[in-house]
């Protein structure tokens, strides 16, 4: 990868009982990252090292309790908080949701404030980070809710970008969701990320459909025929290359995803299903269409292997490479955009 400016690179801890601080330790163990980015982890030097001496991990970490005494080429640590928190590994309680709330509030709230470049999460534990402040399905809608712009889920390898239309809501709710605007919407946002967060100057992008084999010309279900297939024809008006909708059980397993930029699912498991099956471990969750740049791993907080020292953390370590890869790339963008814009002025 190509070494520009050492970007700062923010972490939330995720779920203290889970492996997120033990994949993000685990990442910084190899010093050559250091040679591309800042590392901040949100959190508390108590807590980090109550992990580090449970899973043998000799990680140095620099202790900062502002902002402004990060150092580079450390892997750095801010201190939100002094109490001792009791870790229980494997567990799910209410305190392993408070303190991964507390390390992502302070992380976005950098993010926003220009004091970290982007933000990587370690996973939460969707229930249990749930309280009067935090009343969402996930990373995502918490995200959308603090930063600007419109978020697209996107799980991404090098060859493979799955986004979806609707994410994190009941299957029961799918089809009253999936309208026109909402499908228009997401094209939009997927468009414009593939062209400026990963240089693609005309994005193929794949529709998948609602129903089975596409409703079967209404056999199962007319949407496909009343609702997807009209705003595709429609967006294509526009100059995009949109295609669709393709029957979703097929789509994957005959590799036609292969020949797309992007592929958008109409649900969760429609897209992430297949993803995960094809890529698991080896993917990243980005959240496009913010202003700012946020990657996770593709997994969870696995519990049933916490505190053990068997996680693994290639996911971890791609989603910070994605992030300052989308960083750089959204940069040479600004600047080359603003340099024909400045032509043009000229003439």
């Amino acid at each position: 990868m190509k070494k520009e400016k050492h970007i700062k690179v923010g972490i939330s801890i995720g779920d203290i009982n889970g492996i997120g601080i033990e994949v993000v330790l685990k990442t910084f163990s190899d010093n050559r990252m250091l040679d591309f980015c800042t590392p901040i982890l949100f959190g508390s030097s108590k807590l980090i090292s109550r992990h580090k001496k449970e899973l043998n991990l000799n990680v140095p970490i620099n202790g900062v309790s502002n902002l402004n005494q990060v150092i580079a080429h450390k892997v750095n640590l801010f201190n939100i908080w002094k109490e001792d928190v009791e870790v229980v590994f494997g567990e799910a309680n209410k305190d392993a949701g408070k303190y991964a709330f507390l390390s992502l509030q302070e992380a976005v709230k950098a993010l926003n404030n220009n004091e970290i470049d982007v933000l990587v999460t370690a996973p939460i534990n969707k229930d249990n980070i749930q309280s009067d402040e935090f009343k969402f399905q996930g990373h995502t809608e918490y995200l959308e809710s603090k930063i600007e712009g419109d978020s697209l889920m996107i799980l991404m390898t090098n060859d493979l970008r799955v986004g979806l239309i609707t994410g994190h809501v009941p299957l029961k709710e799918v089809t009253q969701l999936i309208t026109p605007d909402l499908i228009t919407k997401k094209v939009a946002i997927m468009h414009d990320s593939l062209v400026k967060d990963f240089q693609i100057r005309m994005p193929k992008i794949a529709i998948l459909g609602i129903n089975p084999h596409c409703g079967d010309n209404g056999v199962i279900g007319d949407e496909d025929q009343t609702v997807v297939l009209p705003t595709i024809k429609k967006i294509k008006e526009t100059g995009k290359l949109v295609y669709g909708p393709y029957a979703a059980d097929s789509f994957f397993g005959s590799g036609a995803y292969k020949t797309f930029d992007g592929i958008l699912a109409m649900y969760h498991d429609q897209g992430l299903a297949p993803f995960k099956t094809l890529s698991f471990g080896k993917g990243v969750n980005f959240t496009a269409g913010l202003k700012e740049v946020r990657t996770s791993p593709d997994h969870g907080t696995a519990y049933e292997i916490a505190g053990k020292g068997k996680a693994n953390e290639d996911s971890f370590k791609t989603a910070v490479f994605s992030a300052i890869e989308i960083y750089n790339h959204r940069k040479e963008y600004k600047e080359l955009t603003s340099n024909v814009l400045k032509k043009s002025r000229r003439k």
